[in-house]
């Protein structure tokens, strides 16, 4: 056996690799996919260069990856990125621009920690934030670490260069998150202390107003914020600040007080001028007139500016001397121009009280003076209450008469027995009061009191005549002459025991009785029938009186005692029904 049929034994001839092959992977050995390596440019199209790196066969790179594509020439050496050995075109997978990126992240790491300041140059916006390049590397700046003020536009800083500072280094992930406002806060604050250290209150600051609330605004004097509170923009009154402002605006405020430990200010621009409430009282003295425009009206009264910081307050209370003001809005309107007199000062509560109805004379006064106690007045029945009537005078001016001033002789339970609204009647003036505003008349004025000469009239023993004009439970009112009743008590009836006075008597019915009391005191006067029938003697009368007397004040009359007859038939009716 040969030397070559034994080594046929032991080696598969067939499944020798090439010299090619054997020589492939020696060099495929010498490269590391992710290495930066040294390439040259052997060729140039306008699609991309072809780069050798010294493997077995050259690679290509896009001429979109090259920044400086259009310096570039052949046999130029550049840094690529060997991203593959060889891809499915069998050449080495390169890039020129990871090769920048990894260089440029490695000049990063150790060039700049975290806290390092660096410059960069805002791209682009991405959600949530910035893309700022750094030394060829891409950093995140969040929106909320642009500026210290919100911002209405991100979009305003693309394209800038700022000073940046470096928050968080993720070597893992290869990215970096850097803050503007940090920085802008640490200049801010020495640009506070050094302000703080300066000023003092009463000095006057220009600022920039940066933001407006319902309450107030803030001033930016310049790296430190002052509060304008609402109540020192001005001495008059205002409903919100941006009635007076806007962000951006520029204005000089007062400093009123300086908080060191929370470097606060607060300012104010009212006290830039004179305090128009300064010697109020000297200005506005009361009882003097004003002229005034309103400027709000609330439910309860109209608020009218004197001058500016200055208002008062017009109460419905003092806007009629006759018409009941329920809402000040019915007479008056925002912005009208009106006259009115100053009847109270309250300097310490910065408060003034306005009328409206001083600007005129008081009616009540003129009608005291027109219709003194006594005088006659005609007028026309408005209003009825369950004790009196109104009368209207004139100007829309009422007096009332009391169901006690209606009759001399008769006992007026409610106005509507003698009276019914729109009736045309005439009363005598009683007294007319103005600070109180009542007026008060009689209409049983008209005419002498009968009961005053009552013993002109009536004697006892008298036989009168007269009709029935009312049947109540203890006896019948009988009406005589000059308006006067009489009453006969049941007792007084017959001489039979009488149940009931509705079965012996009748409203209407003549009748003759003869007086047997008169009691001027209490406006009464008893009458007899019995006595007719018996022809009492005198001392049968005065017996007879008394008796009645003793009767009537011998118990408490109760109510249905005080009802006539046909008010309580009508009672059980309706008890009845029930």
């Amino acid at each position: 056996m040969s030397e070559n049929e034994n080594l046929a034994g032991l080696i598969d001839l067939d499944n020798v690799p090439s010299m090619d092959e054997l020589m492939g992977e020696n060099v495929k050995s010498s490269f590391v996919e992710g290495s930066i390596i040294k390439g040259k440019i052997v060729e140039k199209k306008d699609s991309g260069a072809l780069i050798d790196i010294g493997y077995k066969a050259e690679g290509f790179i896009s001429s979109e990856d090259f920044k400086n594509w259009n310096d570039l020439k052949p046999g130029d050496i550049v840094d690529v990125l060997l991203e593959e050995i060889e891809n499915r075109n069998n050449m080495p997978g390169l890039s020129f621009s990871k090769a920048l990126n990894v260089q440029a992240w490695d000049n990063i790491i150790a060039k700049y920690k975290e806290g390092d300041l660096v410059k960069g140059f805002l791209k682009h916006r991405v959600k949530g934030g910035i893309i700022a390049e750094i030394d060829n590397v891409e950093a995140f700046l969040p929106g909320s670490q642009l500026d210290i003020s919100v911002i209405k536009n991100m979009d305003d800083f693309i394209g800038k260069e700022f000073e940046l500072k470096i928050l968080k280094i993720n070597h893992e992930r290869k990215n970096i998150v850097v803050s503007r406002r940090e920085l802008l806060e640490a200049d801010r604050a020495g640009k506070r202390a050094s302000i703080l250290k300066d000023i003092k209150i009463g000095d006057r600051k220009t600022g920039v107003v940066k933001n407006i609330t319902d309450f107030g605004a803030f001033i930016d004097l310049g790296g430190l914020d002052g509060l304008l509170h609402i109540t020192d923009m001005s001495w008059k009154r205002i409903s919100h600040p941006s009635e007076m402002f806007e962000i951006g605006q520029t204005i000089e405020a007062v400093i009123l007080g300086i908080d060191y430990d929370k470097e606060r200010v607060s300012l104010g621009l009212k006290q830039k001028t004179e305090n128009p409430w300064d010697n109020i009282e000297q200005k506005y003295p009361i009882g003097s007139s004003i002229k005034g425009r309103v400027v709000n009206i609330m439910p309860y009264g109209a608020f009218v500016e004197l001058t500016e910081g200055v208002e008062g307050l017009i109460h419905v209370s003092e806007m009629s001397w006759t018409k009941r003001i329920t809402r000040a809005g019915e007479i008056l309107s925002v912005g009208e121009e009106i006259d009115a007199v100053i009847l109270d000062i309250q300097k310490d509560k910065k408060k003034i009280s306005l009328g409206l109805r001083q600007t005129t004379r008081n009616p009540w006064e003129v009608l005291a003076e027109k219709y003194p106690t006594g005088s006659r007045i005609h007028g026309k029945v408005r209003n009825m209450t369950s004790y009196g009537a109104f009368i209207e005078i004139e100007n829309d001016i009422d007096g009332m008469v009391h169901v006690s001033d209606m009759s001399w002789t008769r006992k007026i339970n409610n106005p509507n027995e003698l009276l019914k609204p729109g009736q045309e009647v005439e009363a005598i003036v009683l007294e007319i009061d103005p600070p109180q505003q009542r007026i008060s008349l009689g209409i049983k004025q008209l005419e002498d009191d009968p009961w005053k000469n009552i013993e002109d009239y009536y004697k006892i023993g008298d036989l009168i005549s007269g009709k029935i004009s009312k049947i109540t439970t203890f006896g019948a009112f009988v009406e005589l002459s000059h308006k006067i009743d009489g009453l006969i008590h049941i007792s007084q009836i017959s001489d039979e025991h009488v149940k009931k006075v509705k079965d012996i008597l009748s409203v209407g019915q003549d009748i003759e009785a003869r007086v047997i009391k008169i009691d001027k005191d209490m406006r009464r006067i008893g009458l007899s029938v019995k006595a007719v029938k018996e022809n009492f003697n005198e001392e049968q009368l005065k017996a007879a009186g008394e008796e009645v007397t003793a009767a009537l004040s011998s118990k408490m009359i109760d109510v249905e005692e005080i009802l006539d007859e046909e008010t309580l038939a009508a009672l059980d009716a309706v008890n009845t029904k029930e």
